[in-house]
């Protein structure tokens, strides 16, 4: 199967499990310094565990409002500490493989402790397109109770001392310990990063779990490590910085009429399309703009671009396009790539033609006419989503995620 390369907040890291561990640690050590502060994957006071290596003593906020320890586990005959995230496709298509797996063996002496490593200061929006959520400790509830986590679920991303204790990578990441809480497996769930277990070809954290119960040194005991990469607190200049590049772009507006809008509605591109339909002088529009600003960007790595139509007179064209800068009304680079491709000059238009019903019938017919008005278009051009007058800008984020899925899929490009 030919795999799609990787979105931009993903990492596909390794934890040298070929090589002895003194090599491994050597390598690690040389690793050269990257952007953040953050050497070999690892900021600098962070330590790589070594397999045989005790297990590190944590003292972490549970969704349960209670605080948890590694001795509060001390009765298990197999501990397994696994680094998850509210927002990173890779850890949800994890997930449906690891809740299951829990379940099978909690009753044979596992015990499974979920960590959030991640700060969210160190997220993008761009990042959080297949999720809901941010990593707060507030959502890490909200995330837990939508996937119905059987495990404790602890927060880490205030100090992050438990991330660097273990040498959080990625998540997910995954450390297995025995009774003796020394380090037998470390790695990856299993070697898929989709959804589909029928892509799933090697069971690594079941098969170490049942080699350990079975009293067998675990066959496979490193494996990669395949997730979003930590989002140490470190990165936070890095967000900064792309806020910043953001806000440099420069914003296009072009020209549209009523069989150019009909274009658009048949959306003959691989991507959703919301169309909002706006308006200077329209109070509610001008309040809404800046949320449909945030979702483009949230979903800018995903098959989703933002449409506007101005709906002002041709001859405001000059205040249209102030507005829209400073709204900060561009494409990302990967879709601006896109549009270039496709010929399109701009995803920001203002209508000129005379007739309102002539843009209703191009657009969507059961458009009653007021503005803003807003439309969800899939690919194919079929409306799966409309709305007239304000957005909710919680539930229509939730739609666009609904449609587009939480999961990485093989025909997402990139």
């Amino acid at each position: 199967m030919k795999l799609p390369s990787l979105a931009p907040c993903l990492a596909v890291l390794l934890l040298l499990g070929s090589m002895p561990p003194l090599v491994a640690q050597s390598a690690a050590k040389k690793a050269a310094p990257v952007k953040g502060g953050v050497t070999g994957g690892l900021p600098p006071d962070a330590k790589k565990l070594n397999l045989g290596d005790a297990a590190p003593d944590f003292d972490l906020l549970g969704i349960d409002g209670k605080r948890h320890r590694l001795g509060d586990y001390k009765a298990a005959k197999l501990l397994m500490v696994v680094f998850l995230s509210n927002h990173c496709p890779y850890s949800h298509a994890s997930e449906t493989r690891l809740i299951p797996l829990a379940k099978e063996f909690k009753g044979k002496g596992l015990e499974v402790v979920a960590i959030n490593p991640n700060s969210p200061d160190g997220i993008r929006i761009d990042e959080l397109g297949y999720s809901k959520y941010n990593d707060s400790y507030e959502e890490m509830k909200l995330y837990a109770r939508d996937m119905g986590f059987p495990f404790p679920y602890l927060y880490d991303g205030d100090t992050q001392v438990a991330a660097k204790a273990y040498g959080c990578l990625a998540t997910p990441h995954v450390f297995i310990f025995d009774q003796e809480r020394k380090l037998r497996y470390v790695g990856r769930v299993d070697d898929s990063r989709f959804e589909d277990p029928a892509t799933v070809t090697s069971h690594d954290a079941r098969n170490a779990i049942v080699d350990l119960l079975a009293g067998r040194p675990v066959a496979t005991p490193t494996t990669i490590v395949v997730g979003c990469s930590t989002k140490w607190n470190t990165k936070r200049d890095d967000v900064a910085k792309a806020d910043a590049k953001w806000k440099s772009e420069p914003v296009t507006l072009a020209p549209i009429d009523a069989p150019g809008v009909a274009r658009l509605a048949q959306n003959d591109s691989n991507r959703l399309r919301l169309v909002n339909v706006w308006a200077t002088w329209c109070a509610p529009c001008v309040k809404e703009f800046p949320d449909l600003v945030a979702l483009a960007r949230r979903f800018s790595n995903r098959d989703f671009e933002l449409v506007t139509i101005s709906m002002d007179h041709p001859k405001m064209e000059g205040e249209v396009k102030r507005f829209l800068e400073r709204q900060h009304v561009v494409p990302s680079a990967r879709l601006k790539k896109l549009l270039e491709a496709e010929g399109r000059p701009s995803l920001n238009f203002l209508y000129n033609g005379a007739s309102s019903d002539a843009i209703v019938k191009a657009l969507d017919p059961e458009w009653p006419g007021p503005l803003p008005h807003s439309v969800l278009i899939a690919p194919g051009g079929k409306i799966v989503w409309r709305h007239n007058g304000p957005i909710d800008p919680e539930a229509l984020k939730n739609k666009i995620l609904e449609v587009l899925g939480p999961f990485y899929t093989p025909q997402e490009k990139r």
